[in-house]
């Protein structure tokens, strides 16, 4: 059966767990791996369940907070609980009215890339946010974007994995494709009769990000390390 397009695919899955459906699930497809089906649960969890790179996040928070890519809005909610001021920014209309009804104060429904009226002195690219870049292409307007809006002494926290681990081989060496960045990928979303259009979503290792980073006038840091390629970084203005 064909599958709707949706301009929400995402947002239409939060909310029909949000309103109920305990066992909701999307499907991420891509012409890279096999179709994987995601538990809508895991976008809802608290503090003690977020793994250990979220939980350190968190706890590096200081100041006005933007949460981009905010999705259910799970960090936003511990962090207002914490007493931030927290504002949750997502491009899904469906996935702010969650966050709202979840009692999230200050939610925007908005695209990162034109959001410059206000600052703020952390943003936050939490469960891979980082990959709205897209491509590596996309890190110049990335950076460009963070200026306008992060204060002075400001910093950005961003988690990301290295995907050099799907091209392992027995003895321990890496097969890695010569052709284009193995960590740039294209998505499509399904859940239930709908799917979006296919979007690009990069996941970025850390000496790549460095060194975007330093080529824009930028320092990134390594904050931590998790257990499986995925790590925990921090940028600051040079």
């Amino acid at each position: 059966m064909n599958k709707i397009l949706h301009t929400d695919t995402l947002g239409l899955a939060y909310t029909s767990y949000f309103e109920g459906n305990e066992h909701a699930f999307f499907t991420l497809l891509s012409p890279h791996f096999e179709p994987d089906d995601v538990a809508v649960a895991h976008f809802f969890r608290n503090f003690n369940s977020m793994p250990a790179l979220e939980q350190r996040a968190i706890e590096e928070c200081y100041g006005k907070i933007l949460d981009v890519g905010a999705g259910t809005g799970s960090h936003s909610v511990e962090l207002q609980k914490r007493g931030f001021q927290v504002t949750a920014l997502d491009i899904s209309p469906l996935a702010c009215n969650v966050m709202q009804k979840r009692g999230i104060t200050k939610v925007l429904c908005e695209d990162f890339y034109t959001h410059s009226y206000k600052t703020y002195n952390t943003i936050l690219f939490l469960m891979n946010g980082i990959g709205i870049v897209g491509t590596l292409e996309g890190f110049p307007r990335f950076f460009e974007s963070l200026e306008r809006i992060l204060e002075p002494n400001g910093q950005v926290l961003v988690d990301s994995s290295d995907l050099r681990y799907l091209f392992e081989e027995e003895d321990g060496s890496f097969a890695i494709p010569l052709c284009g960045y193995y960590g740039e990928l294209e998505y499509t979303v399904e859940f239930e009769n709908y799917t979006s259009k296919p979007f690009n979503w990069v996941y970025v290792d850390f000496d790549t990000l460095a060194s975007k980073a330093h080529k824009a006038g930028w320092n990134c840091t390594l904050v931590a390390v998790g257990d499986h390629y995925d790590f925990l970084a921090r940028l600051t203005r040079i």
